[in-house]
């Protein structure tokens, strides 16, 4: 198990487009990813769960990657985080 802390700087937080992005890029990989916040959490690759989160801008996610790729995918989604919010 992978996990790494971000604090989200796009101003509008993790909103539609930011979050289908995100669900597309987790589904390339075989691990699970998950979110979480303030005690909630949300399979990456569920648009609707990410969405449900309510992610603002200044706030930190946790992103906890399980799986047979989980290397790659920590990295994956640590990069799609860095460039995209």
């Amino acid at each position: 198990m992978k996990k790494f802390s971000y604090v989200i700087k796009d101003e509008i937080g993790i909103h539609a487009r930011p979050a289908g992005m995100l669900v597309k890029e987790a589904k390339k990989y075989a691990s699970k990813i998950v979110l979480g916040k303030n005690g909630k959490q949300a399979d990456a690759s569920k648009l609707m769960a990410v969405m449900g989160l309510g992610v603002k801008c200044g706030e930190t996610v946790e992103i906890e990657v399980t799986g047979a790729d989980e290397d790659a995918a920590c990295e994956g989604i640590r990069t799609f985080f860095e460039n995209n919010l």
